[in-house]
Parts: C-alpha cells; structure tokens; sequence
C-alpha cells in the first residue's frame, strides 16, 4: 500500500462513490478503480463491498481509512520537517577542501558568515588525489577540489562551480640569480633541485610538461604536498617548485615568477552533489564562496610575482 491508495480509500469513505472521488481528485474513473484493485491485494481481508448501486467500505475498510488519517497526518509532518530543514538559514553545512584551498577560503567564510542567523560551518582537510575528490561530495556538502587546466573534466556525477583559474609559478628562494629574470623557460629551471607532490596529485602533470619541454628529467629531491612546507623548503634553499599565485600564502623568503612554454594553469572548482543545493544554507555558502574567490583573485598582486604578468598567462591559458 501507499498514500495514494489510503487515501483514494479515506474520500471513498467519505464520499460514498467511485465518480464522486474521481471528481475530487481530479483523475478518471477507473484510475480510482484501479488504485482500489491495488490496495485490495495487499491486505488479506475485503475493504470494500456493493450497496446496491454504491461501493462502500466493510469494516475492515473503514478500520484502514481511519488509520489512513493519522498516516497522512504524519506524512504532512514530515514535510512541513523537511521543508523547514531545506529552509532553515542558520543549518549546518559542511565543507572539505584541499590544504592550500582551505588556508585561502576558509578565514574568509568564517569572516563573511559569522553574523547570527548565518549558516554554522563545518569545516574539513582533505588531501586527495584529483580523481577522489568527486567521491568526497558524499560526506560533505560542498568540496574544494583543483585540477590542473588541461586534465578531463569533472564527472557528471557532481555539479562543479568555478572559483579560480589560477596559474602556477616558479618558486624560488630570495636571492637566487633567476630572481632577476622577470619570467622563465623550462630550461631555466630544468637543471635545478625540485620538490613537488607525491604521484596522482594536481601539479604534477606540469611537472612533467617541464621536464619534456626542457628535454631531460628534473630532479625531484623532495615530495611534499602542503604548500606551506614547500614554501619552507624552498627558502631554506632545498630547491624549486611550483606554487599557485594566489591561494599559496606569501612567504616574505620565497619569490615566484611566471613560467613560459608550458600550460601551468589550474582549476579550483567547488564540487556538490545536485540536491545539496536545494538547502538554502548550502546555497548561502556556496554563494559566499564566489564572493571569497573574488578576493583571492584580488590578492594575486601580493603572492611575490607579477600582477601584470598574471594577466598575460591567463591570456596565453
């Protein structure tokens, strides 16, 4: 049985004919009839039996369309619950991010939404591979995720919202001779100690394109996935690497400058399951995440390359 079919038997009961349901509930005839037939083979005993003309309900009928009000009853409760959860605007939502993306969006969610009333955030690190961040929008509501700008799409088993297209620089320590270069080619830094992520992780992959547009492996010394690690390393004179311009907090030992001859580019995309956003407090911080990307991009000045050198390497990407 379903509550469709409990209540085609309550207006039964009610209204004393087939034709007079069908009329209320706006369907023919014998979709009443049939939803009848439905009913009646899940429960062992008659519902309803001839008055002459009329169908009417037996005892048995009449004891489920009574059962059918409290059924309904607490049907409608359901929803106006679940309605008032979709609603609420102060509801938890909770987000996970990769390292550099959470040091770079999350003070500035806490800051945007800590008036009262605001969504409560629930805030988490995921260091993943780039194809497991997809799988993460069944544990949180909304995910940071970054993938380098040539690499596939996302599934189509989440819905991504862009944040940034940033690019990728060089980092160097303060003093290196290649500081004085306003750019630099893979050649320049081909001969060079690197430090970089571990295998399936973004960045990577440009690593790679490095190595294949200089024509010869790079050494990799080091592998380290969170930044500000790598930001140390690279003062402390341990090698170079590849740092995004805006989400990497500025390091007053490190500078970084543009790299041409390769596609050093990457997305950071929030990725959510579909019906995560049918929550208005989602929606808010989703929201409150692209007013954040705003100011990200804005800070690209401040991360020790180029402002005006950003601008070109978006143009070239």
């Amino acid at each position: 049985m379903d509550e469709r079919q409990l209540r085609v038997l309550r207006e039964l009961g009610e209204l004393g004919s087939v034709t007079a349901v069908a009329e209320a509930m706006r369907v023919t005839p014998s979709a009443i009839s049939q939803q009848l037939r439905l009913l009646q083979r899940s429960i062992p005993v008659p519902l309803t039996e001839r008055d002459g003309r009329r169908l009417v309900l037996t005892a048995a009928g009449q004891a489920l369309a009574d059962a059918a009000i409290g059924v309904e009853t607490a049907l409608a409760r359901a929803r106006h619950t679940v309605e008032a959860f979709v609603e609420q605007p102060d509801g938890t939502v909770s987000v996970a991010a990769f390292h550099s993306g959470a040091a770079a969006f999350y003070p500035l969610l806490l800051r945007r939404l800590g008036a009262p009333g605001s969504p409560r955030l629930s805030l988490h690190d995921e260091d993943v591979a780039q194809d497991d961040f997809p799988r993460l929008t069944r544990h949180y509501d909304l995910v940071i995720a970054h993938r380098l700008d040539h690499a596939p799409a996302w599934p189509r088993t989440a819905t991504a919202t862009a944040l940034l297209r940033e690019p990728l620089d060089v980092a160097l320590p303060v003093g290196h001779p290649l500081v004085a270069k306003a750019r630099l080619s893979p050649v320049d830094v081909a001969g060079l100690p690197w430090i970089t992520v571990h295998d399936g992780f973004p960045l990577l992959a440009t690593i790679d394109a490095i190595a294949a547009a200089a024509g010869r492996r790079l050494d990799i010394v080091h592998r380290v996935n969170e930044i500000s690690v790598v930001a140390e390393l690279v003062a402390a004179g341990g090698g170079v690497a590849l740092m995004p311009r805006w989400t990497a907090r500025p390091h007053p030992a490190v500078v970084l400058r543009p790299l041409d001859g390769v596609h050093a580019l990457r997305h950071v995309d929030v990725l959510h399951r579909p019906e995560r956003v049918a929550r208005r407090a989602v929606r808010t911080v989703l929201t409150a995440l692209l007013h954040a990307a705003e100011t990200v991009r804005g800070r690209g000045g401040d991360a020790g390359g180029q402002e005006a050198d950003g601008r070109e390497a978006d143009e070239r990407g």
